[in-house]
């Protein structure tokens, strides 16, 4: 499965971004993707899981490691 995240960028990278950003009057967003395995999970675990993302407001996936 491929996952995406927002990466952190260096301070060069950013300026580049932002350049950009000004030059085509549009806003960017970057990010990076990689290849996880989904870990397998007790029924336990998923209802753990399921409870953290309701109380934070955000989605958790389990990857393998």
């Amino acid at each position: 499965m491929m996952m995406c995240t927002i990466p952190q960028l260096d301070g060069s990278k950013l300026k580049e971004v932002q350049s950009l950003e000004q030059k085509i009057g549009k806003t960017l967003v970057a990010y990076t993707c990689q290849d996880v395995a989904p870990a397998k999970l007790s029924e336990t675990e998923i209802s753990q899981l399921k409870e953290t993302e309701q109380k934070l407001g955000v989605v958790l996936v389990a990857v393998g490691k």
